[in-house]
């Protein structure tokens, strides 16, 4: 076993579960999150001696999130259209919440990469605009101009009830 092997092991112990959440968020699919993560974890391991003492957390996510533009940048995002309309919810629905979540992580994907990135790391991550530029590799002003562009194209997504604020159902 090498010297920094239980160490990695113990990190990604440590950190897989929110690791795991990032790619989740990125990718929108629970087995493509896994399949990023564990090929930025392989990615990552032959360098471990040499990021293990120095923010870790922050290369391994910046690599994660470099690594999901790069497969996002190969995938054919193609729409398929449909002949009929979902039917409309009733007056109460139970399972509002859920919608909620589905609409939001469905208008998240559809995001451009660049901005799906920034709404992940500074909304989802909490990190703040000098982070989130950094690991992008960007300027803050960037980070800042970018998420206002998200945030104005979610908003135009999202029913207006959610987008003002309020809680649906």
């Amino acid at each position: 076993m090498d010297p920094g092997e239980g160490d990695f092991e113990a990190f990604v112990a440590a950190r897989g579960p929110r690791l795991l959440r990032v790619a989740w968020l990125l990718t929108g699919d629970a087995h493509l999150a896994e399949d990023l993560l564990q090929t930025t974890l392989a990615k990552v391991w032959p360098k471990w001696p040499r990021i293990a003492g120095d923010r870790p957390e922050a290369y391994v996510r910046k690599a994660l999130v470099h690594l999901h533009a790069s497969w996002w940048r190969r995938r054919w995002r193609g729409e398929l259209p449909y002949g009929e309309l979902p039917d409309t919810a009733g007056a109460v629905d139970a399972y509002a919440d859920v919608d909620l979540e589905q609409s939001l992580a469905a208008a998240v994907r559809a995001l451009p990469v660049r901005q799906r990135a920034v709404v992940v790391l500074r909304y989802f991550e909490d990190l703040s605009v000098e982070d989130t530029a950094a690991t992008l590799g960007c300027s803050p002003g960037t980070v800042k101009s970018q998420s206002a562009r998200a945030l104005r194209s979610l908003r135009a997504a999202l029913p207006a009830s959610v987008a003002d604020g309020e809680r649906c159902g």
